[in-house]
């Protein structure tokens, strides 16, 4: 393979020029323990080309020398991590991936749709009320864009947040918040999550994700008619995969609060398929409220 066609699958290569092959021999630790690493810890956080191909950039090998010189000097490995990305701040934020694009990239056989917005609520809601509230031990993530759509939300998920291991939402928010559930994590303005709407519930008896990202040329839309590309599922495997990238880009502003959360999400999740009975009954509650409401 010839040193130019390396860049030939997309335009993500500008400054995240570098493969996980060139990472590894910059900085000595093998491609596998780098995978292990953004598995496990979120760290490094690569971008990503349309063929899944990992690129890096020139800060991320200054970033995993760092680590090595705190791990070889006797600091555990997630501390030494840990120290790093709250020494980097927010300079990950702009490089935070997207939960849409990583279920595309990875799950290409999930199925897409275009929905109203009405209607993207009404399943949401069914997915918090079914899934989020009842799991036992789940983690919960959800994507609103901005402060004034996650506001009439607001109280909803606090009350998950009191029956959830931990939840995490996201939105243009000023700071992240202190204390308490759920943890509201701000996106940069050029963050790919801003464009979505997600609503992760992560839980070994009832996983699903439900991931979109608002179509462009909408601005003389009414609210309630505005269109989203949208995806869901109760694969465990991709809701897992959908969690690890919410809380990739919690761990990059929260990185406290985050923490805990990417060490119980770098398993694999149990085999198996969700509860009939819960898919069913969530379905069920989307035909409700989608009545209620209209579409």
């Amino acid at each position: 393979m010839n040193t130019s066609s390396r860049f030939s699958q997309g335009s993500d290569a500008g400054e995240s020029a570098l493969t996980i092959g060139d990472l590894a021999d910059r900085t000595g630790i093998s491609p596998a323990t780098l995978r292990v690493w953004e598995q496990r810890h979120g760290f490094p956080c690569p971008t990503r080309l349309e063929s899944g191909h990992r690129r890096y950039a020139e800060s991320d090998v200054e970033g995993v020398l760092a680590v090595v010189h705190r791990r070889d000097a006797g600091v555990r490995l997630d501390v030494a991590i840990e120290e790093m990305t709250r020494a980097a701040g927010r300079a990950a934020a702009p490089r935070s991936p997207s939960v849409y694009a990583t279920l595309r990239r990875r799950h290409p056989h999930l199925a897409t749709h275009q929905l109203k917005k009405s209607t993207l609520l009404a399943l949401s809601w069914a997915i918090e009320d079914e899934f989020c509230a009842k799991a036992d031990r789940a983690h919960i993530f959800g994507a609103f864009q901005t402060t004034s759509r996650y506001a009439p939300a607001r109280a909803r998920w606090v009350e998950l947040g009191r029956v959830a291991t931990s939840a995490f939402v996201f939105a243009d928010f000023d700071q992240p918040s202190t204390g308490g559930k759920p943890v509201e994590v701000p996106l940069a303005h050029d963050a790919p999550m801003r464009r979505e709407w997600t609503v992760v519930c992560d839980s070994t008896d009832l996983p699903v994700a439900l991931t979109a990202w608002e179509v462009p040329l909408q601005s003389g839309v009414p609210d309630a008619k505005r269109i989203f590309e949208s995806m869901w599922t109760v694969e465990p495997t991709a809701v897992r995969d959908a969690a690890r990238v919410c809380a990739q880009v919690a761990g990059a502003v929260a990185p406290d609060r985050a923490a805990p959360v990417l060490y119980d999400l770098a398993s694999q999740p149990a085999t198996g398929v969700a509860d009939l009975a819960s898919v069913t009954a969530m379905f069920n509650r989307v035909v409700a409220y989608v009545d209620r409401f209209g579409s």
